[in-house]
């Protein structure tokens, strides 16, 4: 049977379904075909209700503001929480409503925080040689709506400055990757993060020219990276994502995305990178300079893309990493590897030209 990529599930006639990671076919545990669902969309997991829960714990003035915002008529706020599927008919919470509004959703949700830390280089390091700021290493627990004002006004203080000449004539100093570029991000964690992932958390990690990102899950349903432009919207917590838009933390468009791009290419800057594992997605926002445009249109499609992933790694990369970070075919990496190379941007390092150890490096 070839069953090509969708937004459903499939079992076999004994219910068991199988994931093809790499060149081999796992089953499933039921955890795991549980998380599979909810990033395809099939079921919503903040929608989910927690058993023996009420509305007893809830941050009353929170929830009173978020009525205020959305011009909620009932002076029940509970009213208002069953308005939004927040809160089913038993007064019991689901778990976006916990996540949202409770006053300590750690209790059920431990991972459900996040940790912000400051680098003193661009190497993270290791052991005697890690390069954490000692004074700036945060871990912050709360609901969302604390979590994102809190965590916007620490990477605000934290992030690298550089100085530059502004609109009036005069110097000053502004962030290293725009406001708006890494805010987007931040927010964007929150809201599309899986949080039926337990053990881990949302990570902020600032360095001199980049900022990462890394939130738990992957990219929900059928959307790719390897054209971010193209990427449509699709939300994996469709009540998180509507209550953070009421609370004008974000905007529900689905040009988040698009709106980086834009604004790290009106600077000068490559395009946002993500990097998905089996866990998580990586989104590094870099200050490196974008290629020539002409130089550009010389070359094949995305070949920037490449470029940028040997960019990432300063100790050389071999072409089957570069082809799973991108989700493109051999060829198709081979040919923007070869285009560089005839242009003098990268080198190959290898034994002989059939070494299957080689690796791809920026050419200095």
């Amino acid at each position: 049977l070839t069953i090509p990529p969708s937004d459903m599930v499939h079992e076999d006639q004994c219910g068991k379904c199988f994931l093809r990671i790499g060149d081999e076919t796992r089953e499933l545990r039921h955890s795991d075909r549980l998380e599979l669902e909810y990033n395809k969309g099939v079921r919503q997991y903040d929608g989910e209700i927690i058993k023996g829960s009420n509305t007893k714990d809830l941050d009353i003035s929170l929830v009173e503001r978020y009525a205020s915002n959305i011009g909620a008529k009932s002076e029940n706020y509970v009213d208002t929480l069953k308005a939004r599927f927040l809160v089913d008919k038993y007064n019991r919470q689901t778990n976006a409503c916990h996540l949202l509004f409770s006053q300590h959703p750690q209790d059920i949700f431990p991972q459900a925080s996040i940790r912000i830390t400051k680098f003193l280089s661009d190497e993270r390091g290791t052991g005697s040689t890690l390069n954490i700021d000692a004074n700036h290493d945060h871990r912050l627990d709360g609901n969302i709506p604390t979590l994102l004002r809190k965590s916007i006004e620490i990477v605000s203080k934290l992030v690298y400055k550089k100085k530059s000449l502004g609109p009036n004539g005069e110097f000053i100093f502004q962030d290293i990757i725009p406001h708006d570029v890494w805010l987007e991000g931040l927010v964007n964690a929150f809201i599309h993060r899986s949080y039926s992932m337990s053990g881990d958390y949302i990570h902020v990690e600032l360095y001199p020219t980049r900022v990462e990102i890394i939130s738990p899950g992957v990219f929900p349903g059928l959307a790719r990276t390897t054209d971010l432009l193209k990427i449509s919207r699709f939300a994996r917590n469709p009540r998180i994502a509507r209550v953070c838009t009421e609370l004008r933390f974000g905007q529900e468009l689905g040009e988040g995305i698009k709106r980086m791009v834009s604004e790290m290419r009106r600077i000068g800057y490559i395009d946002p990178i993500y990097i998905q594992t089996s866990g998580n997605v990586q989104l590094r926002l870099e200050a490196l300079l974008r290629l020539d445009e002409k130089l550009l249109r010389e070359l094949p499609s995305k070949s920037e893309s490449v470029l940028n992933v040997v960019r990432l790694h300063p100790n050389g990369i071999g072409t089957g990493e570069i082809m799973d970070l991108l989700d493109m075919t051999r060829p198709t990496v081979s040919l923007r590897l070869q285009r560089l190379e005839e242009k003098g941007l990268i080198i190959r390092h290898g034994k002989s030209a059939t070494d299957p150890r080689a690796v791809w490096l920026i050419n200095d």
